[in-house]
């Protein structure tokens, strides 16, 4: 059994050691030198450290490469080179996909067919070290960023990106540069101990969300304490569960289009590697078969709009109250979107 009381290592995602990577390559093009180590300054103020496993450079561009630490998370690209090379480009930060990276060839993803499957968050981090650095050090900031994984390709294989349509190779992923360590029991146990305090400090209310922007969403919507808030990340049933045996009058649950689609569908577990959105559910819901051939949740959504939102919202609650409602406790459901936007509540 999984030690629920050892504290679990976190580690830094891919997004993180590519702009950590970045960043040495730029100080090589521009006169620094490859440094052995250096830091980065992550979304929330975190100042992690990496080394260098591999250095390159020609007359016009630079590489550095960094070894993936996930921590404690059975993450598949733990332990994968991410190497950056930097070069001059015609104008702004362009991002390359070199090898192991792979292209977006479908709709629905937050990045667009055609482009590197680099996602947005990584994408500013790497352009906020080219501005800062170019300013610091009297450079332009036209600079082309090729970002590439060493076997990625393989590595893939094991991960969701050939069905959404990412070809040749993995995704360079992060919203706050850490990788949390993904321990069912740990993170299961974590949920339940929130909920003996919510209710040690005489709470009424309590939420759980998906992720951060979804916690910030719900919490300033309902103006809700800290204490409040459950770590519930993929978890809906492990917080579901306990609550139904130690009850608060009010649980809201908050979650991104997906996660929250997987919910409807009668999923209690989230996580990408145990549920999927079901296609051909939501064509016969919305009574539009062309749904079926949909990619992603999002690619759904933009089709159909706020109608598919709500529908969701409406479909989540309803299956929540199925299996855990009748025990006084009021729930309701709100999906928010990538950018913080509130698209579906049922209550």
């Amino acid at each position: 059994m999984t030690d629920v009381t050892k504290p679990l290592r976190r580690g830094w995602t891919t997004g993180a050691c590519a702009t950590a990577a970045t960043r040495a390559a730029l100080m090589a093009l521009w006169g620094e030198g490859f440094p052995e180590k250096l830091r980065i300054t992550l979304p929330k103020g975190e100042r992690p450290e990496f080394a260098l496993s591999y250095r390159a450079e020609g007359p016009d561009w630079a590489e550095a490469g960094i070894i993936k630490d996930a921590g404690d998370d059975p993450d598949v690209t733990h332990g994968a080179e991410i190497r950056a090379r930097v070069s001059v480009s015609g104008g702004g930060v362009v991002f390359k996909a070199g090898e192991g990276v792979g292209m977006v060839t479908k709709p629905g993803l937050p990045i667009p067919p055609g482009e590197p499957a680099i996602n947005p968050v990584p994408r500013q981090m790497m352009t906020d070290q080219v501005t800062e650095m170019a300013a610091r050090l009297g450079q332009s900031p036209d600079v082309e960023i090729t970002i590439a994984i060493p076997g990625g390709a393989e590595i893939a294989q094991k991960t969701w990106n050939p069905r959404l349509g990412i070809k040749g190779g993995l995704s360079v992923l992060g919203t706050t540069g850490i990788v949390r360590p993904f321990s069912c029991a740990a993170w299961i146990a974590s949920i339940h101990r929130g909920i003996d305090v919510a209710r040690a400090e005489g709470l009424t209310h309590v939420a759980g969300c998906t992720g951060a922007t979804s916690e910030r969403v719900v919490r300033g919507l309902y103006d809700l304490p800290e204490g409040a808030m459950l770590d519930m990340g993929d978890f809906a049933g492990g917080m579901l569960k306990y609550l139904a045996k130690h009850p608060v009058p009010r649980v809201t649950i908050g979650g991104g289009i997906g996660k929250i689609a997987k919910l409807a569908q009668g999923e209690m577990d989230l996580h990408s590697k145990r549920a999927q959105v079901d296609f051909a559910f939501w064509a016969k819901e919305m009574n539009d078969p062309e749904l079926a051939q949909s990619n992603t949740a999002l690619e759904m959504y933009e089709r159909k709009g706020a109608d598919f939102a709500v529908a969701v919202a409406q479909k989540a609650l309803a299956a929540v109250e199925a299996r855990f409602g009748g025990r006084g406790t009021t729930f309701d459901i709100v999906v928010i979107d990538r950018t913080g936007e509130i698209i579906g509540r049922a209550e």
